[in-house]
């Protein structure tokens, strides 16, 4: 790690020569002493990894990495010294005498640069004492590890059934707990130590599909060793809530304890449900948790899994307990795992000459699967080469073999740690940054990555590109763990687990890549690089007076006092990323300008309402991140944001029907022209045809949103949108939902669109529609077409999630054999003319979720729809009463077209977009259908 330190300032310095060019003599001495310094560290940490080196040896390499973070401030105190006094920096040389003309401030940095070419030849001189290499290290497969990693079958990447072994039996017993038995509340506890594959086998089990529909409502809440009760509280809330597609009150953000207990009981009194409690550390949570989770006599269940079995709720203490023990895989199940993992090529087979060098590696993991599936993991990317496996072998510590249990885990993670490239290292140790089993969204963590120049730059791809395969990289060594998915199997979060992240938090206290303060009783000296204030450690927050401090990021804080935003943005100057989504903060101050190297600013999800003027002086920021904060209009300084990439705010309201006006965008002034490394602008209202003819220079454009349209601008976007080649995403919304769009001459639709959004009414679909060859989604709002659009999409080659609502005002909609051949997700939403669907055997082979309604002319269900084999969920919203007892267990004389799909649902509005949904045969639906 201390190598990716001066890696990082080698890049820092190549990238910013062009601003230091009155101390280019200096910085060229200062590169090549770094390269020879870069080239021990690399020889010390392969010593280390291998046989271990003294602890002078890694005093040295503690040294050379915070001589490389001296570097950086100094580099950044000058490049922002020369910005601010441009006039002065052709005359201006370093390492000199102080002459007539010169600052004192300018000759305090030329000072520190001399000091640290003397300080970094010593460095030099004393690695060389110590016998460090300057040849390249890490054996022959070090090259191509720096190589990026491209694996088109991304769905390989994520835990699938067929992929996992040892989980049958365990998931026979686990299901028959939950859906048979006693009517009674019941808690199942599932116990092992870490690393056995509790939480993956009782996911499996929630997610079944014959377990979900079993129960009306549902929560996975993940507990770990901090959390507050009445946080565990809320979420369970939500989560029942949101299981029913409803949305929670408002007001339990601002209920105590008692209030949130009496709050679930009432909910929960009359559901059948099932909540699963998952990390479970101490033993008095049951204790606690239990009066919030009625014995309501309907089969409803709770599971828990936990480490401890003195915990998990004893079933010696009632016949309503259970408690599951889950044991580490037997031999023969170990090596089909690890197989599976490594010899995917092989087809599962293990090579000859690699058998007895396998059964050692899987002896060493000690049957967790965790262990198997991460070693695997790596060893998947290397050659298969009986010396190159020996090496690896003997690589791990005789410790391993002394202690089977979570030692072995942390031993044999940490050295999947020490096998990344060092670009890898950087981005890995950023999992620390986040709390215990926090669901981390990508693409913020991908933001967050580059700001931190942990991505390299690969000629073809975006930086983004580059970060996402890191990523990939990174969930193909097992090292991270996938969260949640989309239709498109493209990974939206990720998490590590908890014991990866022990890895995490270790190597970046002995490598000083981050704090963490996680409570008010954590200890912090006030002077870090990277801070992460986590969980009301508030009173660290008054303290951070470090004018070093490079990143901070604040989550799960209930309040962020004034002293310390005044500090943040008066003082450090050198900060690069901010990141405050969800934190309590109202306002911004105008030192904001004061944050010269600011690349990365997050006010996502507060109550800040306003930008400062100063905000144009971030000359450096590329991600200012706005989404659902009370940002309405952006000051027109914007446009001098030269290097943003990433602009992104709207709010929606939730308590409100849904309109065209749901996501409310931002104004935005003249001037955007200027933003020409925009790769995402979403989203912004459409002030005039001026503006719209602006955003035809922004050529980088990859995701763009815009509102507000109006009919006599459509044709100045459609002349603005050819210019937009790379464009993979496109939402265009229109004044009202009776305005036209009107888009009929873009006769060359950008290439590469993958999401196309229209709301807005539409004369006929867009001709240039079907050339959308390389089209995933689309979604036609107030279209109101009177044509069946059907007839062209259909034909879509790649098309897999369709959305109409109030898209089409005909009588009958037709999709015919061999039509959207890909497609998972079709919503056919408030057709309120439509009275026949007609679904052609042979259509949808992979629809997987269709959702119909308010289609109130719709009264019978629709022909074909028992051809649908992959269909699971199938969801009616506020339809006929006649089509809703048609599929009545009993009498309903269409049911039989249903009774293959595992999930049927009805759903009807109660307030906003809150719904209220019934399985088949509910008593209220039946009386809701014949009131």
């Amino acid at each position: 790690m201390a190598e990716s330190a001066v890696s990082l300032v080698l890049d820092y310095l190549v990238q910013e020569a062009r601003l230091l060019g009155g101390i280019h003599d200096e910085v060229a001495s200062i590169r090549a002493e770094l390269e020879m310094i870069q080239s021990f560290i690399r020889d010390a940490d392969a010593r280390a990894d291998k046989e271990g080196v003294s602890n002078v040896a890694r005093t040295w390499v503690r040294q050379a990495r915070e001589k490389t973070f001296h570097i950086e401030d100094v580099i950044d105190e000058y490049i922002h010294h020369i910005t601010k006094h441009p006039q002065k920096r052709k005359r201006f040389h370093f390492l000199i005498d102080i002459i007539p003309g010169m600052t004192l401030e300018r000759h305090v940095i030329a000072s520190k640069i001399q000091d640290i070419n003397n300080d970094l030849k010593t460095l030099k001189e004393r690695g060389e004492s110590f016998g460090f290499n300057s040849l390249e290290q890490g054996g022959p497969s070090y090259d191509a590890r720096r190589d990026l990693w491209h694996d088109p079958r991304m769905a390989s990447l994520f835990i699938e059934e067929n992929e996992l072994v040892g989980i049958e039996s365990p998931k026979i017993e686990l299901m028959e707990l939950l859906v048979k038995g006693q009517s009674n509340r019941t808690v199942i506890s599932v116990v092992g130590i870490g690393g056995l594959g509790k939480t993956t086998l009782v996911k499996k089990v929630y997610d079944n599909e014959h377990v979900a529909p079993h129960f009306d409502c549902c929560a996975w809440i993940t507990v770990s060793q901090s959390y507050k009760m009445e946080e565990i509280l809320r979420n369970m809330i939500k989560d029942f809530y949101e299981a029913r597609k409803e949305f929670p009150p408002r007001e339990i953000d601002t209920m105590e304890e008692r209030q949130l207990i009496n709050k679930l009981r009432q909910y929960l009194l009359e559901q059948r449900y099932v909540v699963v409690f998952d990390d479970i550390w101490n033993i008095s949570f049951w204790g606690h948790i239990k009066h919030a989770l009625p014995n309501n006599k309907k089969g409803s269940r709770i599971v828990i899994t936990t480490r401890s079995e003195s915990v998990a709720p004893s079933n010696i203490e009632s016949p309503s307990y259970h408690v599951y023990t889950l044991s580490p895989l037997p031999l023969e199940e170990a090596q089909e795992l690890f197989c599976k993992k490594v010899f995917q090529r092989e087809g599962g087979h293990c090579p000859l000459e690699l058998v007895e060098l396998s059964n050692g590696i899987i002896k060493r993991c000690g049957g967790l699967p965790l262990a198997i599936v991460t070693i695997g993991g790596l060893l998947s990317t290397k050659k298969k080469i009986a010396s190159e496996w020996c090496k690896f072998l003997d690589s791990l510590s005789s410790e391993l073999e002394s202690n089977p249990h979570l030692l072995d885990i942390t031993k044999i993670l940490s050295f999947s740690f020490q096998d990344l490239p060092y670009n890898l290292k950087a981005c890995f140790l950023y999992f620390g940054m986040f709390p215990e089993d926090y669901v981390i969204n990508c693409a913020r963590l991908i933001r967050l990555w580059i700001a931190k120049a942990c991505v390299k730059e690969k000629q073809g791809l975006t930086l983004e590109d580059v970060a996402q395969d890191y990523l990939s990289q990174l969930i193909h060594r097992s090292m991270v763990q996938v969260a949640e998915v989309d239709f498109v199997s493209k990974t939206r979060s990720c998490r590590v687990h908890d014991m990866m992240r022990e890895v995490t938090l270790s190597r970046s206290e002995e490598l000083s890549f981050c704090h963490v303060s996680i409570t008010n009783n954590s200890i912090f000296d006030g002077i870090c690089r990277r801070l992460s204030i986590q969980n009301n450690a508030n009173s660290h927050l008054e303290s951070i007076t470090s004018s070093k401090t490079r990143s901070i990021l604040i989550l799960r804080v209930d309040e962020v006092p004034d002293s310390f935003l005044t500090t943040c943005f008066a003082n450090f100057n050198l900060m690069k990323t901010m990141d405050f989504k969800g934190a309590p903060i109202d306002y911004i101050p105008e030192e904001v300008g004061n944050l010269f190297h600011l690349k990365y600013l997050s006010l996502r999800d507060t109550k800040v309402e306003k930008l400062p003027k100063s905000i144009g002086k971030l000359k450096n920021l590329e991600t200012l991140d706005l989404k659902y904060s009370h940002v309405s209009e952006l000051p027109v300084e914007i446009s001098g944001l030269s290097k943003l990439r990433y602009l992104a705010a709207y709010f929606e309201n939730n308590d409100s029907k849904y309109n065209i006006h749901f996501r409310r965008g931002v104004k935005i002034h003249s001037g955007i022209r200027c933003l020409q490394s925009l790769e995402k602008l979403f989203n912004i209202e459409a002030n005039s045809a001026a503006l719209i003819e602006e955003l035809g220079s922004l050529g980088q454009l990859r995701k763009f949103s815009i509102s507000n349209l109006k009919r006599e601008t459509g044709i100045a976007l459609c002349t603005t949108l050819k210019k937009m080649s790379h464009l993979r995403s496109l939402e265009i919304s229109a004044t009202s939902e009776e305005e036209f769009l009107d888009l009929q001459l873009m006769f060359s639709p950008p290439p590469l669109l993958q999401t196309l959004s229209l709301q807005g009414r539409l004369e006929k679909l867009p001709e240039w529609i079907p050339k959308l060859k390389s089209i995933v989604r689309i979604a036609l709002i107030y279209s109101r077409l009177m044509d069946d659009p059907f007839k062209v999409l259909q034909a879509l080659p790649n098309l897999m999630d369709l959305w109409l609502r109030d898209g089409y005002k005909g009588e009958q909609l037709h999709i015919e054999g061999g039509g959207f051949k890909k497609i998972k997700r079709l919503g056919l939403r408030n057709l309120r003319g439509l009275n026949r669907l007609i679904i052609d055997e042979g259509s949808l082979p992979l629809l997987e979720i269709l959702t119909i309604g308010p289609c109130p002319l719709l009264k019978e269900v629709p022909s074909g729809i028992h051809h649908l084999k992959s269909l699971k969920h199938l969801q009616f919203v506020e339809m006929p009463r006649e089509l809703v007892l048609s599929l009545q267990l009993d009498e309903g004389p269409d049911f039989w077209k249903v009774n293959h799909i595992p999930s049927v649902d009805f759903w009807y509005r109660t307030k906003g977009e809150n719904y209220k949904g019934y399985k088949i045969g509910h008593p209220e639906l039946l009386k809701r259908s014949q009131s």
